[in-house]
């Protein structure tokens, strides 16, 4: 497989605390890739680095060829990198398909945004059943599925999802987990941080172990469920 995303001396910082250790990684085009570990292990400060949410103190990023370290979130979305935050974000007082009209903001091609609309309906009918409601007035789970479809608005290469399952009854989350297993199938190339590690490594063809801003393990997802490095990182870990 080609690879999609190269990550080289990856570091993020805030003000003297030093989140994101210098790692490496590389994320291959068409599969899911879990990145794994405690609470404060860097997993969403280095999706946040990706899209450009908060600077990457040093290293460097590439996409599709192309180094995109520094380039500003309104450039990375465009460009086929989008992520779908932690704790949804959606705006509770505008309404479903105001939020999802959000995540097309820079498609310029008719076509292409009337593509995006029906591609998301069809994965989501509940979201258009309630296109007109306030997204703030959704459950838990509905929410979750609008944060995803205004992130698939764009038509990302690469979708990042950022503890997807979070606060999700068990009967949602196994729903999310088949999505992600269904977006690949249709050609999204995905890296998710999830706590819900049986499940991560399930949909997942690799996965990264994060522990104290560092890449600790990495391997199959079938050998990383196995792994002493795995466990330590959760148990022993932070």
């Amino acid at each position: 497989m080609t690879s999609l995303l190269s990550v080289q001396s990856l570091a993020v910082r805030y003000g003297p605390i030093e989140a994101v250790r210098g790692i490496d990684f590389d994320i291959k085009e068409g599969e899911i890739v879990a990145f794994l570990g405690a609470n404060g292990a860097g997993k969403s400060s280095t999706l946040n680095a990706l899209v450009g949410l908060v600077p990457v103190a040093s290293g460097t990023v590439t996409f599709e060829g192309q180094a995109i370290t520094d380039w500003p979130p309104e450039m990375l979305a465009p460009s086929g990198i989008t992520l779908s935050p932690e704790g949804r974000r959606v705006f509770g007082a505008l309404s479903v398909a105001e939020n999802l009209a959000m995540g097309a903001y820079a498609i310029k091609n008719k076509k292409a945004i009337e593509a995006a609309w029906e591609r998301v309906y069809s994965l989501f009918p509940i979201l258009y059943e309630r296109r007109d409601q306030y997204a703030g007035t959704l459950s838990g789970g509905q929410q979750q599925m609008l944060a995803v479809g205004r992130a698939l608005m764009s038509g990302p290469k690469l979708l990042l999802l950022d503890e997807p399952s979070l606060g999700l009854a068990p009967k949602i989350i196994g729903q999310v987990f088949d999505l992600i297993s269904l977006l690949r199938d249709q050609g999204v190339t995905l890296a998710v941080v999830e706590q819900n590690v049986a499940m991560a490594l399930e949909v997942a063809d690799r996965g990264y172990v994060f522990a104290s801003g560092e890449i600790v393990a990495s391997g199959p997802a079938s050998e990383l469920a196995q792994s002493d490095a795995l466990k330590s990182a959760y148990l022993g870990g932070e």
